[in-house]
C-alpha cells in the first residue's frame, strides 16, 4: 500500500472510529506526512511493507538532529506508533515495526497557575470604558469559572447555557459533551455582556447562536483571545506567562486545593484519563500530606494514637 492510500485510510479511522477533533487529526497526519517524506527521499521506500525498525530508528535520529524538544519527539513517536498499529489492525501489515521504538524521557512539567488575587487583578485591568470591555470581562470569568479550553470558549453556544439551572454544556475534544456548573459571577458577567454589547451587534448569518463575538458579528479567533489576555495580563503587571490555558490550570488547581474530588475535576475538565488530572495534586503539598495522613496505614495508626492520647 502507498503512503497516500495509507494516510487517507488512517485519517478516516481517526475521524470515524477514534472520534478525534479536527486539530488532533491534523496533528497526527502532519507527523505521518513528515515520516513519509523522509522514507521516500532518504530510503526510497514507497510501500508500507518496506518500512523497517531500522528505517524508523534513522528517522527518529533525523528528528532529534533537527533540534526539536523531547516533548515534540515523544509526540512524533506516539503518532508513528498509532499509525503502524492501525496498519496492523487494518490488515495491511502483519507485524508492527514500532514495537521496539523508545520515546525520550520527558519530565512532567507543572503548569503555571494564577492566584485568586492575580485573577482579580486581571479582571480589574479590563477597560470597561471600551465597548468590548464587558465582553472581555465575561471571557475571563468564563475561562476561570468553567476551566474551558480556548477552542471550547470560542464555540460556546447560547442554546447550551441554562441560566436558571446554572449549567453550561460543552462540546469538547472528539465531539464529547460534558456539563459544567456556571458560577454566579460567570452568569452575571455573561448576561451583562449579552444585554450591553452583543444585542447591539450586526450578527452575521451562521453566528446567531455563538456567545462570544467580535465587532463584525462573527466568532472570535483563538489568536484574538490570546491577545486579549496578554494585553490584560500586562496591564495587571502579572510577571508570569499568562494564556487562556493558564485559567484552565488555575480552575483545576484551585478546586483540588479546596478539597474537590479528583473525579469531579476530571469530568469538568473533560480529561479522558484521571492520570492527566492528577498533575494538579502536585501543585499543593498540603493536599498530598492530607491524602497520606488519611489513607496510609502507618500515618493512620499514628493519628489514631495521637487522638487516643488527647482523649485521655
Amino acid at each position: 500500500m502507498t503512503w497516500d492510500n495509507a494516510i487517507e485510510n488512517y485519517k478516516t479511522f481517526l475521524i470515524l472510529e477514534k472520534s478525534l477533533s479536527a486539530n488532533s487529526v491534523e496533528a497526527y497526519l502532519n507527523d505521518i506526512r513528515k515520516l513519509a517524506k523522509y522514507c521516500e527521499e532518504k530510503h526510497n521506500v514507497k510501500q508500507m511493507e518496506e518500512v523497517s525498525y531500522d528505517i524508523l530508528k534513522d528517522y527518529l535520529g533525523f528528528v532529534n538532529e533537527m533540534g526539536v524538544t523531547h516533548r515534540t519527539q515523544a509526540r512524533s513517536i506516539s503518532s508513528v506508533r498509532s499509525f503502524f498499529k492501525f496498519l496492523v489492525y487494518d490488515g495491511v501489515l502483519e507485524t508492527n515495526p514500532t514495537k521496539l521504538l523508545e520515546a525520550p524521557k520527558i519530565g512532567r512539567k507543572l503548569p503555571s497557575i494564577l492566584t485568586v488575587e492575580e485573577i482579580d487583578a486581571i479582571l480589574g485591568a479590563v477597560e470597561m470604558y471600551k465597548p468590548e470591555g464587558q465582553r472581555n470581562k465575561a471571557i475571563i470569568e468564563t475561562l476561570y469559572s468553567c476551566g474551558l479550553r480556548v477552542s471550547e470558549l470560542i464555540s460556546v453556544k447560547i442554546s447550551n447555557i441554562n441560566f436558571r439551572m446554572g449549567i453550561l454544556k460543552i462540546e469538547g475534544k472528539g465531539n464529547k459533551e460534558r456539563i459544567i456548573p456556571l458560577s454566579k459571577n460567570a452568569k452575571q458577567e455573561i448576561k451583562l455582556y449579552m444585554k450591553g454589547y452583543r444585542d447591539y451587534l450586526d450578527i452575521q448569518k451562521g453566528f446567531e447562536d455563538i456567545l462570544f463575538l467580535n465587532k463584525r458579528g462573527t466568532s472570535l479567533s483563538r489568536v484574538m483571545v490570546f491577545n486579549i489576555i496578554k494585553h490584560l495580563a500586562e496591564r495587571a503587571k502579572i510577571q508570569k506567562p499568562v494564556s487562556p490555558h493558564t485559567f484552565r490550570h488555575s480552575f483545576a488547581s484551585h478546586l483540588v486545593t479546596g478539597g474537590a474530588d479528583l473525579r469531579a475535576v476530571q469530568d469538568m475538565l473533560g480529561h479522558e484519563s484521571i492520570l492527566t488530572t492528577e498533575i494538579y495534586t502536585h501543585l499543593d503539598n498540603n493536599y498530598l500530606k492530607e491524602t497520606i495522613n488519611q489513607f496510609h496505614p502507618r500515618t493512620k495508626d499514628n493519628a489514631q494514637k495521637e487522638q487516643a492520647k488527647k482523649n485521655k
